[in-house]
């Protein structure tokens, strides 16, 4: 069992450890179910990221 997850950009899918190469990938994650969410992950933190760049523009 893998100790790392992977979500493969390429293929849309989550990879253990043996994948696809780093640069097609997010993570690594601790858990499956973490790398299976990792693009709402970014999307939630883009959207937090996005509203501190406008208060900090205000």
């Amino acid at each position: 069992m893998s100790d790392q997850w992977w979500f493969c950009l390429k293929h849309m899918r989550v990879e253990p450890d043996e994948g696809c190469p780093n640069k097609d990938r997010m993570g690594p994650y601790a858990t499956e179910a973490e790398a299976a969410n990792a693009l709402q992950t970014a999307s939630e933190r883009n959207e937090v990221w996005q509203a501190k760049d406008e208060e900090w523009d205000d």
